[in-house]
């Protein structure tokens, strides 16, 4: 494997650069056209704990509540047995929920609803508003540190990896119509974090073989630099996913969204911080004398 990844890494990074942004322009036309399917954490809604005193499926229970509450209905299991959550959509105002509990009454007698909230429009705004507002600050804090940290040209390679994995995981939420609520926007937060790690970690290699050996060729020095770390990113990611991974098969329901964004987002942030990481700054004309001392002139 690694002889050929030695003999193949400048092909395999450029040929990943090249689908990488295809599939951001893809992603970006996807979620245009489709946009995203928010939760009731967004758009408002009703969330019911409910005590069933039969066993039932989950498939089976969506399916009795469906017709009433409609296809964005939400159910999970909420830890004792025989308690469900059940989130759902509550456009025609108290109408709905009286519906809900009717035919939950008639289809498990010995029923009982344990709580209710209500999550306002007004709140699910808000909620959406904040979440943008710390997507925003937290990209501009991550640039503020990788313009500290690096040249420009090379931070703007780990600018664009991280972008690369917010908009591929938007992309496939808008896709797939999977629901975006506020675990899934975490599971975001968390992916800038992952992929800034993987990025700074090869954009750090490339900075030290360009400081020892300026004369070197850029994209020679990023093919040096990504076999240098390929081990070490391989086991990191690798065992990541696995404990994702584990969450996704195990996680049931409530963790499904986070899970699948985590999952998305750990792949094509090692991914991306190989690909675009590393060749956006050679199209930038990347150079060992960028990171060379500044010779003073000192003539009177």
């Amino acid at each position: 494997m690694k002889n050929y990844l030695t003999t193949h890494i400048r092909s395999i990074r450029y040929f990943t650069n090249l689908l990488s942004i295809a599939l951001v322009v893809l992603s970006i036309i996807v979620v245009g056209v489709k946009g995203l399917n928010l939760g009731l954490d967004f758009t408002g809604g009703v969330v019911s704990e409910v005590q069933l005193a039969q066993s039932t499926t989950q498939t089976e229970l969506r399916e009795t509540l469906s017709p009433v509450l409609g296809e964005g209905i939400s159910v999970t299991k909420s830890g004792d047995e025989g308690r469900w959550t059940i989130r759902y959509s509550a456009d025609r105002g108290d109408a709905v929920h009286q519906e809900f509990k009717q035919v939950l009454a008639k289809a498990y007698p010995d029923s009982s609803i344990v709580s209710d909230s209500i999550v306002g429009a007004q709140v699910g705004q808000d909620l959406y508003d904040q979440g943008g507002l710390a997507l925003l600050v937290s990209l501009l804090s991550i640039l503020g540190y990788l313009s500290f940290r690096f040249e420009w040209r090379l931070a703007s390679g780990a600018l664009a990896a991280l972008l690369h994995d917010v908009v591929l995981v938007l992309g496939f939420f808008a896709l797939t119509q999977m629901e975006f609520n506020l675990t899934v926007f975490a599971a975001i937060l968390a992916i800038l974090g992952y992929s800034l790690n993987d990025s700074i970690i090869i954009a750090d290699r490339i900075r030290e073989i360009l400081k020892f050996k300026p004369h070197e060729e850029t994209a020679l020095v990023s093919d040096q630099a990504v076999l240098g770390t390929f081990a070490r990113t391989m086991v990191t990611s690798g065992t990541t996913l696995m404990t994702v991974g584990a969450l996704w098969f195990l996680g049931g329901d409530a963790l499904q969204g986070f899970a699948t964004a985590m999952f998305i987002g750990i792949f094509s942030g090692t991914w991306s911080s190989i690909s675009m990481g590393t060749v956006l700054p050679e199209w930038l004309k990347l150079e060992g004398k960028h990171y060379q001392p500044v010779e003073i002139d000192s003539a009177p």
